[in-house]
Parts: structure tokens; sequence; C-alpha cells
């Protein structure tokens, strides 16, 4: 099926909101339609409460999934690093839903979900904090050089960092819809090994795919990510890097 057919749920990292992914609807190049999900916390709901599970977010967030691509409609899921521990859990909520036509998995920055993350930001004074967020994205948020916006933008990403750091993956039991995991081919945070950790939570196929840049190559690139997706969806994989699933692609940016 043409990927011009599919909609891509796309979950924000720690700290961002659907803000982010906007955007990425004037990228049609491929005609995926590029659907924000919003969370709590952030741009129009910066008044409510943000998620401090992952797993409580996913049950609250499964409905309203089903609310924005119906029952009939195919859709993916795409998260980078939070995000793709929440889109993970995502999944096995719709999964468990039911009688929704959910195609694929998408999982970029991230280690699979039960490799995480050794070094902590949690717990730091927010100089140190700051710092060390900037070490694991690889950039810092020029948001951060403005005592104000620093002041309001902290808690948030305080409280997704703790979040991220925090998870556990609520079962054992792997998906059975197709896991894709993406990663910038000169990620420091996240190792080939790490990601390719993600194979063992389908059952279904699993593919790895590297795109040029570092762990936030989606910030520079998200035509990288559309040409990642539109390739797994189409179904041209083998037509387009001829390697079997679980090898590696590097795609060009």
């Amino acid at each position: 099926m043409s990927a011009a057919s599919f909609s891509l749920i796309c979950l924000p990292y720690a700290g961002s909101g659907a803000g982010f992914y906007r955007p990425w609807n004037a990228l049609r190049s491929h005609g995926i339609q590029v659907v924000p999900l919003q969370l709590p916390g952030r741009e129009e709901l910066f008044l409510d409460e943000p998620y401090e599970d992952v797993a409580e977010a996913a049950k609250a967030l499964a409905p309203k999934v089903v609310d924005l691509v119906g029952r009939q409609a195919p859709f993916s899921l795409f998260g980078h690093s939070l995000g793709a521990v929440l889109a993970y859990e995502l999944a096995r909520e719709v999964e468990l839903l039911g009688g929704t036509r959910l195609s694929h998995l998408f999982v970029s920055g991230s280690p699979g979900p039960w490799d995480g993350r050794a070094e902590r930001a949690t717990g730091m004074d927010d100089d140190e904090f700051v710092r060390r967020i900037g070490e694991f994205a690889g950039y810092r948020h020029e948001a951060f050089d403005d005592p104000d916006l620093r002041e309001l933008l902290l808690p948030l990403l305080r409280t997704d960092v703790a979040m991220h750091e925090n998870y556990k993956p609520v079962s054992d039991e792997p998906l059975s819809v197709p896991v894709t995991s993406l990663r910038g081919a000169d990620d420091v945070l996240v190792s080939r090994e790490q990601a390719h950790g993600w194979s063992a939570s389908t059952t279904g196929r699993f593919t790895y795919r590297e795109v040029p840049g570092s762990h936030m190559y989606l910030v520079d690139s998200p035509q990288s990510v559309l040409d990642a997706v539109s390739a797994e969806l189409s179904g041209t994989e083998a037509e387009l890097s001829g390697t079997e699933s679980g090898t590696s692609d590097t795609l060009a940016g």
C-alpha cells in the first residue's frame, strides 16, 4: 500500500511538543500525513499537568489516537528518545484496544526498551541539569540562554527527563506490529548495538536504519525521517537497500 494512505502519529521528545512536528506536513514529498500528538504541560496544553509515568501516559493517549485516526484508517507511530518509549507503550495499548489498523512502529534515537540510559540528569541543580541535557542531546537549545525562558521551560523538561530515566517496560511480551529503529550515524548517546535492542520488541519484522547526523538528527533533517518511513510503508526496503531485516541502511538526508 502506498505511504500516501498512511497517517504518522508523532510523539514528542523530552521538553518538546506537537509544534515541533507540524512543519513536517510541508514536506509531503511522499504524501505522508504527519499527525503530531500533543502531550499535557506544553504549548496549548501548558496549564495541564504533564504526565510523570510512561505507562500511564500510554493508557491515557491510546483512546485519543483512536479518535484521531479512527478504526478503519491505517496509521503508524513515531517517537524520538522519550517519544520512542512513549510510542512503544502506546503501540501496546492500541493493540490491546483492538480493532485498529496500526501498521508500524518507528522508534528513533533510543536504546531498546530494556536498556535504560546509565547516566542520569534527574536531581541535578539547574546549571548542571542543563549542561547534562546538552551532552545527551548533542546540542544546546538557545532558549536556555534566556533566563526567563529557561525558568519557564525547565519544570516540564525536568518532568519529562525523570519520566524517561525512570521508565521500565510494562511487559516483556513483544508486540506483533513491525518495528523500525532509526539512529543518527554519529549518535554518541545511543550506540548501534543499543538501537538494535529493539529487535526483541516485536514478533513482526524488524529493521534498523541509520541516517546522517547525531542524536538530534531530526532537528536538521526531518526529511530523512520521512524518507525512511516512506520506504518502510511502501514496502521498498529490499529495493532501496538490498539488505535483510536487522541490517544497517544509511539514507541520504
